[in-house]
């Protein structure tokens, strides 16, 4: 009798425009993982005893290899999420964010030899030990973005990579593993693998340190994981973040920032604004100008090269906002405008959606939406806005606008959020410099931003040199 062949899986990938089934990708199983990550791990040595200025040379010529690639990528990221215009940026940032790691790596690396202060003759220097090999796993609302985040500084530091993208979101991957095997010298030591949950739970069944970017539930999934083989997890994971607009704010200037903060992408980002607190006295002013802006954003369609708001990238993520928003209906809540889910040519489509008469006993004040839904709730204190800000299981982000940045600041201090923008939106994500933690369940791990993005992926070692006579046994 002839041994069965082995099943091969294919996964249906949905166009986010059409509705349709267009594209198809195997899923890489546990044992290709493995088989995968062995040659990463042989070639990782080499990689790791360049000095650090070498690796970024290769990195520098990796990103010459993407402006080559920068048309298929836009033309493939494109189909995968459905937006355009949005699409260019993220692959034009992509590519300047690996230039900067290539210019920045080497300072951040740099280790040093210092004098003990405590004991005569000692001296002591660093060694920076990369983790042999860093899983990323990354998500579905901007791809490219952060498919590249958490590999591009662990590779700068000298450990070898396995990416998996989202299977949602997967037709990119093939154009970047071409611009990857344009690089050998990086292709040895950093490769692409689609697949779904399975590939990744293999991934983080043999990798030395994980990095994940998604939902929560699947986060505590990954974190025990990681923790029963005492490996680091890296989580950026759901947010729910707050808004607040003082008395004293330029409303023009809040609705204008907030609305972009939440509707950015159809709202498909972790820091996206899901919750507005406006101070009850001017609540009424905002929230008029808020809706009459909202209610002028059109959609891209049928052109996905015009209008602002693309088709939802996902589609489950559509009766997850219809059933938030009948909730908060049937609890009281009045929707000014938006509020439905509509089908154009196959995709679905969300219209920025208003909310007011909304409270803490709603799932949208309190679940993450991932949609382009503005709640607003007004407050009568400062003290109050800031505890409705702060009751929340999460913690990413939020902004503060105020009459001027030093009122703002004052409050933002007062929030339990890693990253808080003061008279802006969504800041976090346009400057790479400010350090920050994710509060509660929002993730876990060092900062992806300033240069503990890049001190994460290596183990310092401290080797200890004694010039003098080492101490012995006191004699009696």
């Amino acid at each position: 009798m002839s041994t069965p062949l082995p099943l091969i899986r294919v996964l249906d990938v949905r166009n986010p425009r059409t509705g349709r089934n267009d594209y198809q990708i195997q899923p890489a199983t546990a044992t290709q993982v493995r088989e995968v990550a062995r040659r990463l791990r042989a070639n990782q040595p080499a990689w790791a005893g360049r000095k650090v200025e070498s690796r970024c040379e290769v990195l520098s010529a990796w990103a010459e290899a993407l402006v080559g690639a920068r048309t298929d990528l836009i033309d493939a990221l494109a189909a995968d999420t459905g937006r355009y215009a949005m699409t260019v940026g993220e692959i034009d940032a992509a590519i300047r964010n690996v230039r900067r790691w290539a210019s920045e790596a080497p300072a951040l690396m740099r280790e040093s030899e210092f004098a003990s202060r405590l004991l005569p003759n000692v001296r002591i220097a660093d060694q920076y030990v990369p983790y042999p090999l860093v899983g990323c796993i990354s998500p579905w609302n901007f791809p490219m973005t952060l498919s590249l985040i958490d590999a591009v500084p662990a590779l700068a530091a000298g450990a070898a990579v396995l990416l998996k993208p989202s299977e949602v979101t997967p037709r990119f991957a093939a154009p970047l593993a071409r611009a990857v095997a344009a690089v050998p010298e990086l292709a040895a030591v950093l490769q692409v693998l689609q697949g779904d949950a399975e590939t990744g739970k293999a991934i983080v069944d043999t990798a030395d340190a994980v990095c994940f970017t998604g939902s929560v539930p699947t986060g505590r999934q990954v974190a025990a994981a990681a923790a029963a083989r005492f490996i680091p997890a890296f989580l950026e994971l759901g947010g729910k973040d707050p808004a607040i607009v003082l008395r004293n704010a330029d409303l023009d200037i809040a609705s204008d920032a907030i609305l972009r903060g939440a509707i950015a992408n159809n709202g498909h980002a972790c820091m996206s604004i899901e919750r507005v607190y406006v101070d009850q006295e001017i609540s009424e002013a905002f929230v008029a100008q808020l809706t009459r802006k909202a209610a002028a954003v059109s959609l891209s369609w049928p052109d996905s090269r015009q209008g602002y708001l693309g088709p939802l990238i996902f589609a489950p993520q559509a009766e997850i906002i219809r059933s938030q928003l009948a909730d908060a209906v049937a609890k009281g809540a009045r929707i000014q405008t938006g509020g439905e889910i509509e089908n154009l040519g196959g995709g679905l489509y969300c219209r920025p959606t208003v909310v007011v008469g909304v409270n803490h006993t709603m799932r949208l004040m309190r679940e993450e939406t991932f949609g382009p839904i503005v709640p607003v709730m007004p407050f009568a204190t400062v003290d109050a806005a800031v505890e409705l800000a702060n009751d929340s299981e999460f913690g990413l982000s939020a902004c503060v606008f105020a009459g001027s940045v030093e009122e703002g600041f004052e409050v933002g201090r007062r929030i339990d959020a890693g990253g808080i923008s003061i008279n802006d939106a969504c800041m976090t994500y346009m400057t790479y410099e400010g350090e920050k933690n994710s509060f509660k369940f929002s993730g876990m791990g060092g900062s992806r931003m300033g240069g503990s993005a890049l001190r994460r992926f290596f183990r310092r070692k401290a080797l200890i040199m004694q010039h003098g006579r080492a101490a012995g046994v006191p004699r009696s």
